[in-house]
């Protein structure tokens, strides 16, 4: 074939495929396993249109706890694996960490290597002593939100 391009050579191929299988007979309609459970979610009038989705069983949202703009609670800083360093220049009580959650809310509280140091809201600093730490945030039934590991080093405390 001479002087043929895209245009006049493969489109015409092209969408002639496309059209056969996209045709209803061609596409036998397809199940979802087992072990997935189908829910209705439904969205605050205006910002979308309800719609099915398919989740595995246990992740599926609760509607009453739904709400606009919601996102999971977490540990912002320190994040996991984290080494910080205290410096033997500075005074020990002027060397201080604000643990920071993403968002802040008062029903939240801090867990230090399962000890409660403090209110999800509270912004009061934490003295860093060295060592390794597990730090928790848990809501009120006791359950843990996020947990991150981090580390403290620095000059041994006499």
């Amino acid at each position: 074939m001479w002087n043929v391009s895209g245009i006049t050579g493969a489109a015409p191929v092209w969408i002639e495929v496309m059209n056969q299988l996209h045709y209803a007979d061609n596409n036998p309609e397809k199940k979802a396993p087992q072990s997935l459970v189908r829910k209705e979610i439904h969205f605050p009038q205006g910002v979308e249109p309800s719609r099915e989705e398919w989740f595995i069983p246990g992740t599926e949202p609760n509607a009453e706890d739904q709400r606009i703009g919601q996102f999971n609670q977490r540990i912002i800083y320190p994040p996991s694996g984290t080494i910080i360093a205290l410096d033997p220049d500075i005074p020990p009580d002027l060397q201080r960490i604000f643990f920071i959650s993403q968002p802040r809310t008062g029903h939240l509280r801090w867990v230090l290597n399962d000890r409660t140091i403090m209110g999800g809201d509270n912004n009061s600093p934490w003295t860093p002593r060295t060592g390794s730490y597990t730090l928790s945030l848990v809501d009120e039934k006791g359950r843990i939100i996020d947990t991150v590991q981090f580390e403290v080093r620095g000059p041994s405390e006499d």
